[in-house]
């Protein structure tokens, strides 16, 4: 049995859909019973937990050979991550409860940064979980191709709007299917101890190529242009965050290089999917 928890989102779903395709057992780990038609319906068995109930996580891993972990994401936490840190807890006690044989955790590029910022949550995560008496990989994936998204009706009216500093510096970015994909991968291989896995695309990209990509697919002209870094935390307060102290650090950690994979560009692993794929899956879907 495959415990998947976060199998309604992007990259959990991935996993889900990869694991049945093998015809492996998978239990669908969610907190909302209302999205567990279609996983049933394809044969997966359901488990409905809050990623803070230790118990009812405990239940959805109960004879798991693997259990796969997506932490839900915090864009806007409290300062010191109060809620991840709630999660952190209630995923040890399940975990040490259930004892599944090895546990795959999605993680992410700059984990291991020293300097707090919003990634900071899943550094966190990773020191926790990396105690448990179990296997534990960590799967550290670039910038989400798919973050993109945001962008799409910016770049519609010919503008792809910047946080990501200088314009012409690549970034390390991944697609989800990749991501979830090479998970599905790790849950199905076998190590002791902890392991870690980095994960970007098959090549880098500027802000400037993204906003090529976006004028190829959208079939108009799109020019990339900076957001201005004082200009930041005005911008993130009008749009409701409340602490976006940690995100701008994030974007600074990008922009100025110490949030980058442990092993460097050379000791990632590359992914297939080519971000001008990935957003046209994404200009398709609407």
């Amino acid at each position: 049995m495959f415990a998947v928890t976060g199998i309604t989102g992007q990259v959990g779903a991935v996993v889900g859909a990869k694991l049945l395709e093998r015809g492996l057992p998978v239990r669908a780990c969610m907190r909302n019973a209302d999205k567990a038609g279609s996983w049933r319906d394809r044969g997966a068995e359901i488990a409905i937990a809050e990623m803070t109930d230790a118990a009812a996580l405990g239940a959805a891993f109960a004879g798991a050979e693997a259990v796969f972990l997506s932490i839900p994401p915090a864009f806007d936490p409290a300062s010191g991550f109060p809620q991840a840190k709630i999660i952190i807890e209630a995923l040890k006690t399940a975990l040490v409860k259930a004892a599944p044989t090895k546990v795959v955790c999605l993680s992410t590029i700059g984990a291991q940064a020293k300097e707090e910022n919003l990634l900071t949550q899943l550094g966190l995560v990773e020191k926790a979980l990396s105690a448990l008496p179990m296997p534990i990989a960590f799967l550290r994936a670039g910038w989400f191709m798919e973050n993109s998204a945001w962008d799409i009706a910016a770049a519609r009216e010919g503008v792809m709007p910047s946080f990501l500093q200088p314009l012409d510096k690549p970034f390390p970015m991944v697609g989800v299917r990749d991501v979830g994909a090479v998970a599905a991968e790790m849950l199905q291989a076998d190590w002791t101890g902890k392991r870690i896995v980095e994960l970007e695309g098959p090549y880098r990209i500027t802000p400037l190529q993204m906003a090529k990509t976006f004028a190829t697919v959208l079939g108009r002209p799109v020019h990339a242009e900076k957001v201005d870094r004082d200009a930041w935390e005005a911008l993130f307060r009008s749009q409701g965050m409340q602490n976006p102290g940690p995100r701008m650090r994030m974007l600074d950690g990008f922009n100025e290089g110490w949030i980058e994979f442990e092993g460097g560009e050379a000791g990632s692993r590359k992914g297939e999917t080519p971000f001008e794929a990935a957003i046209r899956a994404l200009v398709e879907r609407g």
